[in-house]
């Protein structure tokens, strides 16, 4: 059997470069085999970025956002639009989960935006997420909590996290009882779905069945990570990515459920503090905004691109440039690289 890539392996900080400017909450990154990226973006809508650099916003006029603390608006995140997740449908229009708003949009590429659905049953459809197309045109979704604030699902241990879908149905719940639902991601073969359940700290997935349900439902890695996962991604050679949002971490999952650390950037006083009361059940938006490192702060994805998917991106919650760096594994190649 091939020697894992990762064994070993750690990101040479001296070689990691940055790309983007002046950004604003680059939560989720798609990137594109001409080079070019697309960053959600805290203005409504996402940034593209080109390859050479330059960047074009695109995004529906809106009022100017209100002097909210930055607390408000982008730890406990009510009442204005935080694109957060991002999906491309196959004419290349944006689905896009609206953190802020509690709503999944469709946004063209003339900036005109659409929403699609903010209820589910005539309920509000609480913190969604993030969205994923399959092979089959089908968007998947996630809803992290129907609390308010969404802060409070933390120290309350609530599973009130969902995954839904999206088809020629309609819309529909197909999985419940997460502990704060983040980033979906199928296996290559997609006969399983991989599930961040960020406040319980672990990596769940569910076997994909013939007709699109969900079955059975296990536990990937350990019961416990040592921090709250946001983003992952798969390469190909069946690693798991995971970055660790607060702690600043960059991890990877083995196939056989090996924590490999690959990049460590976090603030190991403050992060004491943060798990500290995570134990305790007595974290605090202030407490939670305290801890953020330098090169992504407050780390919250992973994308992997270039032409040989062999350069990784980072998104973050707090950073306003986006970090990336070569692989020595590509990348799993994702539905818009097909």
């Amino acid at each position: 059997m091939n020697r894992n890539p990762l064994k070993d392996w750690q990101v040479d900080r001296d070689a990691i470069g940055f790309i983007g400017h002046d950004l604003q909450r680059p939560e989720c990154i798609i990137a594109q085999p001409d080079g070019s990226l697309w960053a959600a973006d805290a203005r409504g809508g996402v940034m593209h970025i080109a390859a050479h650099g330059e960047q074009t916003l695109l995004a529906p006029a809106q009022a100017p956002s209100s002097d909210a603390s930055f607390e408000a608006r982008y730890v406990q995140s009510q009442g204005a639009s935080l694109p957060n997740g991002l999906a491309l449908t196959e004419n290349g229009d944006f689905i896009i989960c609206n953190w802020g708003l509690d709503r999944i949009e469709k946004l063209d590429r003339r900036g005109n935006l659409q929403v699609l659905f903010d209820q589910l049953d005539g309920k509000p459809l609480g913190k969604t997420n993030f969205p994923l197309r399959d092979r089959q045109g089908r968007i998947w979704f996630t809803v992290t909590t129907t609390m308010q604030p969404w802060t409070d699902s933390i120290n309350s241990g609530v599973l009130d996290g969902y995954i839904g879908v999206i088809d020629e149905h309609g819309i529909r719940v197909v999985a419940e009882g997460f502990g704060g639902t983040n980033e979906i991601r199928f296996d290559d073969r997609q006969e399983w779905l991989y599930v961040v359940e960020s406040n319980v700290r672990r990596i769940s997935r569910l076997r994909l069945r013939p007709d699109g349900s969900l079955g059975d439902r296990e536990v990937f890695g350990p019961a416990e990570l040592e921090g709250f996962p946001d983003g992952f991604a798969f390469d190909c050679f069946g690693n798991l990515w995971v970055t660790l949002v607060m702690s600043d971490k960059l991890i990877a999952l083995t196939p056989d459920g090996e924590v490999l650390t690959l990049l460590d950037d976090g603030n190991p006083e403050a992060i004491a503090v943060l798990n500290a009361h995570y134990r305790a059940k007595t974290l605090t938006p202030q407490i939670m905004q305290a801890t953020r490192g330098t090169l992504a702060p407050w780390m919250a994805s992973i994308t992997f691109g270039g032409p040989d998917l062999q350069t990784v991106y980072l998104g973050s919650l707090q950073g306003t440039r986006i970090p990336y760096f070569r692989s020595p594994v590509a990348g799993q190649a994702l539905v818009h690289w097909r």
